[in-house]
Parts: C-alpha cells; structure tokens; sequence
C-alpha cells in the first residue's frame, strides 16, 4: 500500500500523482525519468524523494541550491535541507518542496497520509502526567488566545498580529463587556501561566518582556496549544 502521494504543481486529477510505497523512490529535475520540472533553473537530477510506512526523505542533488519544505498547515513551520544532504527525514504529514529557479520559487506537494498514533489504552497506566502548558478552553482567556494565533492559523504563516483593538472587535460579539483592560490583563496573565514571565510576585523590579504578543503566538503555534480546528470557539464562545 502506499505511504506517500507526491502531487506535481499542474497536477489535475489521481492520473496526475505519483504514488510511493515503502521503499520506494521518486527522482525530480529538468529532465526525468521520474517527476519533470521544465526550468532551466532546476538542475538535471534535482533530488530524490523516498517513501517510508510513516514519513519520506529528501536528498538534495543539487550542489548549490537549498531546498526548503514547508508545512502548509502550520504557522511558518519549514525545514531546510541544504545541498548535498542524503535522506533528510520529513515528519509533516502535507508538505510544499519549495526549489528556487532562478528568480522564481517552484515547487510541489507531498502527503504523507499514514501517520500512526497511539490509542488510548496504550498509555501508561499510573499517575497522571502533569500537562506542560496546562490551559483551560472555557476560560477568557483561551479566546484572546486564539484571536492572536487567528491570523496565522488561517494560511498566513508572516501575517502581522492582531492589534489589541482588533482584538476586541473580533471578540465582542461573543464577549460584549470586553475591553482594552481585559485584553491585556488576559495577555499578562497568559506570559504568566505559559512561563514566558515570572508572576508579578517574584518578577524583578522594572523587568518587563518584550514581544510578548510574539513569544505567546510564537509559542502557542509551535506546541499547537491552538489548532486551527480551535478556532470555532472565536465565533461560537467557551463550550
């Protein structure tokens, strides 16, 4: 059965994709056999794709260009695999193989649908593991959460974050009594509760975080402590 489906940018339907199984490989370049990507900026053998049950792997062929994988689901998420590299592993389950042409960015897609997890009971039984960033979704705080992580949970990886003010307008219909007070109280309070600052008890004198709108969606993003199947609560409240 196939592990990895790797769908070329013109691609048009099922004939169109290449479908790996474990073990298999896919080359990619100007000229096949393989994947063909007809740019006198793409290097003959450009590189190789290699399916394994749960994830792929890219080497680079190219002696100059770094190749950049992106995951289109994430916030920014990519990993670079620099010229030369042999089987770089790729854990993102949808994928964007980003190649610089010339002055054009290339690319296509590649699914690694078979991602396996564990079920329930194969969890350790015992004593409960304490939650790293332990956050409540019925709380306020959670929504003002999510209305900063909004943007760039929607396929803006770069986009800018919300301002306070755009803030509470996204929020008020779900929270009529907010206010720029609240918001920024549930903004410390989070940079408290997420470790990004002491709280206020033992805080030095005069210390302050910087950025701390960034460290929290930075954070937030990279961790998933909000996933884009999250964001209903914005419009539907705290259930």
């Amino acid at each position: 059965m196939f592990s990895v489906i790797v769908v070329p940018a013109d691609c048009r339907g099922p004939d169109g994709q290449f479908r790996l199984e474990p073990g298999q490989s896919l080359r990619f370049g100007r000229t096949g056999p393989g994947l063909a990507i007809e740019h006198p900026g793409v290097s003959r053998s450009a590189g190789q794709i290699t399916a394994t049950a749960t994830f792929w792997t890219l080497t680079n062929l190219s002696r100059h260009q770094t190749y950049v994988v992106e995951n289109p689901e994430g916030a920014g998420e990519h990993i670079k695999i620099a010229p030369g590299r042999v089987d770089a592993p790729v854990p993102f389950e949808f994928s964007r193989l980003v190649i610089p042409a010339g002055d054009e960015l290339l690319g296509f897609d590649v699914w690694a649908p078979r991602h396996d997890y564990l079920d329930d009971h194969e969890a350790d039984a015992g004593e409960p593991t304490a939650l790293s960033f332990p956050l409540d979704r019925s709380k306020r705080y959670f929504l003002v959460l999510a209305a900063l992580c909004e943007p760039r949970l929607r396929g803006e990886p770069h986009a800018p974050l919300p301002t306070v003010e755009q803030v509470i307008d996204r929020l008020r219909p779900i929270w009529p009594a907010i206010s720029r007070t609240s918001v920024q109280w549930n903004i410390d309070y989070l940079a408290v509760k997420l470790r990004l600052k002491p709280p206020p008890e033992v805080a030095l004198s005069g210390a302050r975080l910087n950025g701390k709108k960034e460290s929290l969606v930075s954070l937030a993003l990279r961790f998933d402590l909000v996933r884009e199947d999250e964001l209903d609560v914005i419009d539907k409240g705290p259930q």
